[in-house]
């Protein structure tokens, strides 16, 4: 178990749980492509009880008989995938999301194909893209700043 804590782009809602890092997963399945606007939805279960939202909550949309998918009212950024068994928070929300690596694929029969080969297209660092370094130099973030390493009260 380790704790967590996240939030949406832009800062609107804000949470602290533990995560099952051993849960961690991606899901192909369709639904979560549509709720994640993806080609997967990266999850990891929060241990029960453990989720506080410190600063307002999600709204909810009722995407299945057996799901519901929270996000920020505000922004539309995914946060959660809720179940009467467990509650996932997307792990791109959490402010360190490098600390929980998918250990498996879900959903599999829903994978595009080309999922598995995008590791192979050329990479690049934003500013050095020359159509966009100028504009680049140029943007102000309005994205609310993960929390300090150390975490968040």
């Amino acid at each position: 178990m380790t704790t967590q804590t996240g939030g949406c782009q832009c800062g609107a809602v804000r949470f602290r749980c533990e995560v099952e890092a051993e849960t961690a997963s991606i899901c192909h399945c369709r639904m979560c492509q549509k709720a994640f606007g993806s080609f997967y939805a990266p999850l990891v279960h929060t241990r029960g009880g453990t989720l506080v939202w410190t600063k307002a909550e999600p709204k909810r949309f009722r995407s299945s008989s057996y799901a519901s998918r929270g996000f920020c009212a505000e922004c539309g950024t995914p946060l959660t995938y809720e179940t009467a068994e467990a509650v996932s928070i997307a792990i791109g929300a959490l402010d360190d999301p490098g600390a929980v690596p998918p250990l498996v694929q879900d959903g599999v029969e829903g994978k595009i194909a080309y999922v598995d080969w995008l590791h192979l297209l050329a990479g690049r660092v934003t500013e050095e893209d020359p159509e966009f370094a100028a504009v680049a130099a140029t943007i102000v973030s309005h994205q609310h700043p993960d929390a300090p390493s150390s975490g968040e009260t």
